[in-house]
């Protein structure tokens, strides 16, 4: 199995490794398949799995952590590093905790490694589809829901907190209220949606960046094939006898970030850990530096293209 380098959660001393399986699937291949993939990712090496409430993942993961354990593929729960989120329906002060709760009932846990807060809105009623009626979303309170996440890190139903979809914005209003800081900002990022700003922000603030949609995201309702179909990063994998996805992936490590990467074939979930034995040269990281970018995420796409929605879509863009 491919050794996978860790990093160490702010202050928390918490490791988390550095590549993640994620497990958010569109259109859902159903709770059976769901958990036989993430089995064959745990032989293959994966220990860092990343679900969300409103992946309807949450369920199948828990049930290949058990069966992991029961046929001791690892020793021990502590092995694992598991992410979920707040989703929006829960981001209020009187729901936060009761959010976790209603994940880690779902994944039979009593913790989970990191809680991030999913988006920076709030529902007023339970919402699972899309779009989302406009009477429905309400500003999000800052101080309230982070308050919320601080009490789940204190009562211990989660080892670290941080956040999801948070522009540099959004981030000083946690900072300027925060009593524990959040320790990592999860955002979509790849060779053709760099975050350059974001993550000088963040590196400032102690803040670590997570990357989803490495690879675009194709498989989910808002990816498309744009990375692996990009001739510039084809022809560098080609001269360098690597997959489109290993340059991608390779990349995105190399800016010192972490990642999560979702794939349920089994042969692509190899490839993609195996990433750390080698480095792009200078002359390749300029070439994909130079690449013109393209945000891949729409939030209006799958809640609506309402006011507050546009606001937010206008940061992080």
């Amino acid at each position: 199995m491919a050794v996978i380098p860790e990093i160490t959660l702010g202050s928390s001393g918490k490791t988390m490794p550095v590549i993640g399986m994620g497990t958010g699937c569109y259109p859902p291949v159903g709770p059976e398949a769901t958990t036989s993939a993430i089995l064959e990712a745990i032989r293959v090496g994966y220990r860092h799995f990343d679900t969300a409430f409103i992946y309807g993942s949450e369920q199948p993961l828990g049930v290949a952590v058990a069966e992991a354990l029961r046929l001791g593929l690892v020793k021990s729960r502590d092995e694992f590093h598991i992410t979920t989120k707040l989703w929006c329906s829960f981001a209020h002060r009187d729901k936060v905790v009761s959010g976790i709760k209603t994940s880690l009932k779902t994944l039979q846990l009593e913790y989970v490694d990191l809680y991030l807060i999913h988006w920076p809105l709030t529902f007023t009623q339970d919402v699972s589809q899309a779009p989302v009626p406009k009477e429905y979303i309400v500003p999000f309170d800052t101080k309230s829901v982070w308050e919320g996440m601080e009490e789940c890190l204190n009562l211990g139903l989660a080892k670290a907190i941080g956040v999801s979809n948070f522009s540099s914005k959004k981030l000083e209003e946690v900072l300027a209220i925060a009593k524990i800081p959040p320790a990592v900002n999860q955002v979509e990022m790849n060779p053709l949606w760099k975050q350059k700003k974001l993550r000088e922000f963040c590196k400032e603030k102690g803040i670590h960046i997570t990357a989803y949609s490495p690879l675009g995201a194709n498989g989910t309702m808002w990816g498309d094939n744009r990375i692996v179909d990009c001739d510039v990063l084809s022809e560098i994998a080609k001269a360098r006898g690597k997959t489109t996805a290993q340059v991608s992936l390779r990349w995105v490590y190399e800016q010192g970030v972490s990642l999560v990467a979702k794939s349920f074939n089994k042969e692509r979930m190899k490839e993609n850990l195996e990433i750390f034995d080698w480095s792009l040269t200078e002359e390749e990281s300029k070439i994909i530096n130079e690449l013109p970018e393209r945000k891949g995420v729409q939030l209006a796409s799958f809640v609506g293209t309402h006011d507050i929605v546009k606001e937010l879509e206008a940061e992080i863009s």
